[in-house]
């Protein structure tokens, strides 16, 4: 197939292509928004996820029995020491678990596989027909990756709360800074804390799809960016490189512990926000100047 075909089949004109239809954008995400999540795959990482609170809070159950803990608030895995006193905190725990690798294993494994992978599969060039263009597909893969971010995180908290609900007694919580609040309130910071999780993510995942657009192999770009996941994080626990870690993607990642105190400290969850913001930017740009270049029918 020649370049000038996909540029004209379907259209009939060049102008017709550089002009599609924006019912035919919100089309084609939606067709791949469908795809990513009626893959097997998506589905069995997603049910990995889901799992991840189920083990934790059966774990914890056995372990106290029917007594609650008394031990204290704490950041990060800390908030385990909370869960028999009060449900809710099952969902602080299983994100502050899955955070560190589960959750970015998964969203590299879908964003490495979003160029690459129809590359491999030899369908890369037909979805470049008009009235697509490379850039309009660029954003409808990041788009896709970005959603499935979101879902991976609400079925973590989805199942932590549901989990935490049926295993453990739910009421008032005491925040890390040992003050008290509502059950309405709590359970609105777990849906803030999710947001901020998933929003944590989006560097990462442009991350991905920069290299997804390096390789015409979906389990090498996979490979690649897991492999850059687990390097950065064990760089980021490296005390000689305490200058380069605020710098490191996941560097902020357990930040959301904030929002439990009381008041609230803004000033990491912002450095997180901006930070995810400039790899998106960064690696969103590097992505698109590698694609918009790449020969598709080599």
């Amino acid at each position: 197939m020649s370049r000038a075909e996909p540029e004209t089949a379907g259209s009939g004109t060049p102008e017709a292509a550089r002009t599609p239809n924006p019912l035919w954008s919100l089309g084609l995400l939606r067709g791949e928004l469908l795809i990513t999540f009626r893959r097997w795959r998506t589905l069995a990482l997603l049910g990995v996820l889901a799992a991840v609170p189920v083990l934790v809070g059966i774990a914890v159950k056995i372990e106290t029995g029917d007594g609650p803990s008394g031990g204290g608030g704490g950041e990060g895995p800390a908030f385990i020491s909370q869960i028999s006193n009060n449900g809710l905190f099952l969902v602080f725990t299983a994100l502050a678990a899955t955070l560190p690798f589960f959750l970015p294993m998964a969203v590299g494994v879908v964003a490495g596989d979003a160029i690459a992978g129809e590359s491999s599969a030899g369908t890369l060039r037909y979805l470049l027909v008009a009235p697509a263009g490379r850039t309009r597909l660029l954003l409808t893969k990041y788009a896709a990756v970005i959603a499935f971010c979101l879902a991976a995180t609400l079925v973590v908290a989805v199942s932590a709360l549901a989990v935490g609900a049926l295993l453990f007694p739910l009421g008032d919580l005491t925040t890390i800074s040992g003050t008290r609040i509502g059950y309405a309130e709590g359970l609105g910071r777990a849906l803030l804390i999710a947001l901020v999780v998933a929003a944590s993510l989006v560097g990462f995942a442009a991350l991905g799809l920069f290299v997804s657009t390096l390789t015409g192999s979906g389990i090498a770009a996979m490979a690649t960016t897991v492999g850059l996941l687990i390097t950065v994080q064990i760089l980021d626990q490296i005390p000689q490189l305490d200058a380069l870690q605020p710098y490191f993607f996941s560097h902020y990642w357990l930040s959301f512990a904030d929002l439990m105190r009381e008041p609230v400290y803004w000033d990491d969850l912002v450095r997180n926000l901006g930070l995810q913001a400039l790899y998106a930017a960064v690696f969103g740009s590097a992505a698109w100047a590698r694609f918009t270049a790449k020969d598709i029918t080599a």
